[in-house]
């Protein structure tokens, strides 16, 4: 394989090869109709499809998933369930760059990360960090392009629907509790920057492609370096043997194989956050003035019923979370947003980062309907009707854009 096949160049760094328009998602190959339930519209059958997953997560569900790329693999819309956790095998896989070799999970407790923008900086194995503290969060892990299928002007990049978004429980120790140990954070630091594990070809400036993310200080109350996802030590796929996450902001942030932390007074010079991941016009180049991918805000969508269901008593589902707040309610309407009823929340609340899955018991009689969802978070932020038109397609959190067109028979 080629580093051209390996480490795709685009403006964002990113490995999303699948570039479609709209007209194309819609009339184009079968991979791509496959999206189109998605959209609401009629779905095909996905045991046609021929699915082959890479080696590095053949231990995923291969009728739960969408594999659009070695790289990129979605969650299916209907697989979600109405538990809280995804469970790990359908959980979405988005890696910017190949997975590294297997090698550095043979023995997880020695792998190291260096503490750097702290008053006694020091380099830790993972061994060290279980013995400064442990906590559990469960947090929402989202693609910040997670909706792009449904921007009208056909972004370049992944054609994520619904699916590149989960809701995980992470073990490690929290953040705060290194630096502490380690004597505070030095003064005038405004950033976490997290530096990402994976090999990086020769003969490349590695800022052009080095996973290396910077978040404003505050999120430091919150964020976790964590060695457990969903109760087992983390999978090399995501991130094993150790992640930061960063619970409330989108996944690009949530850095995988992490072996730096540093504090620091400005952004990380790398691509990945000079240019990339930045809300910027259509036909727009990225640049550091404008609006990274940080914060989440609320957002829900139905995972059931898709596309047909019975007359008469019906369940609706699906998720809803507030992003960096906590989600207070979720309101669904079955015409299309004209009227709507206040849905019940199921299971455990799990936290602030954590989604709700809800459902809402109506009676449908035969006939064609749009049905949306539009949550509410702690501080009252609605969900929005509509999406904020960028280059990328990021940030996508229309309850339009995520409805679902239903025929009850």
């Amino acid at each position: 394989m080629s580093l051209s096949d390996q480490y795709p160049s685009n403006t964002d760094v990113q490995a999303e090869p699948i570039q479609l328009s709209r007209r194309r998602l819609l009339l184009g190959s079968a991979g791509a109709m496959a999206s189109v339930s998605l959209l609401g519209f009629s779905p095909l059958t996905r045991a046609e499809e021929p699915k082959t997953l890479p080696d590095y997560v053949k231990w995923k569900n291969a009728n739960e998933v969408i594999v659009h790329s070695a790289n990129t693999i979605e969650t299916e819309r209907g697989a979600i369930g109405s538990g809280v956790v995804t469970p790990s095998d359908k959980l979405y896989v988005r890696n910017n760059l190949p997975a590294p070799n297997e090698q550095i999970v043979a023995d997880r407790d020695a792998w190291k990360v260096s503490i750097k923008g702290v008053n006694n900086p020091k380099t830790l194995t993972i061994a060290d960090l279980k013995d400064m503290g442990i906590e559990t969060v469960t947090t929402v892990l989202q693609c910040s392009g997670n909706g792009r299928a449904f921007f009208e002007h056909g972004p370049g990049g992944t054609q994520w629907g619904t699916g590149a978004a989960g809701c995980i429980v992470w073990t490690g120790v929290r953040l705060r509790d290194v630096v502490e140990k380690l004597g505070g954070v030095k003064a005038g630091m405004n950033y976490i920057t997290s530096t990402g594990g994976e090999s990086l070809p020769a003969g490349l400036d590695p800022k052009t492609i080095q996973v290396e993310r910077s978040v404003p200080t505050r999120a430091l109350d919150q964020a976790l370096l964590a060695w457990e996802m969903n109760d087992d030590p983390m999978p090399l796929a995501h991130g094993g043997p150790l992640r930061m996450v960063m619970p409330g902001y989108y996944g690009v942030n949530n850095v995988k194989y992490v072996e730096q932390v540093a504090f620091t007074e400005d952004q990380s010079e790398a691509k990945i956050q000079t240019s990339g991941y930045r809300i910027r016009p259509i036909g727009d180049k990225g640049a550091p003035g404008q609006p990274s991918m940080w914060e989440m805000p609320v957002k829900s969508w139905v995972t059931a019923p898709l596309s047909n269901t019975n007359k008469g008593r019906n369940m609706i589902h699906g998720v809803a979370f507030g992003g960096i707040n906590a989600v207070a309610k979720v309101d669904v309407s079955i015409d299309g947003g004209k009227t709507w009823k206040q849905a019940r929340f199921l299971g455990p609340d799990m936290g602030r980062y954590a989604w709700r899955p809800f459902v809402l018991a109506t009676d449908l009689s035969p006939g064609e309907y749009r049905i949306v969802s539009r949550a509410t978070d702690s501080e009252g932020n609605t969900q929005p009707p509509n999406r904020t038109e960028n280059e990328r397609g990021y940030g996508n959190a229309s309850w339009k854009d995520h409805g679902v067109s239903v025929t009850v028979g």
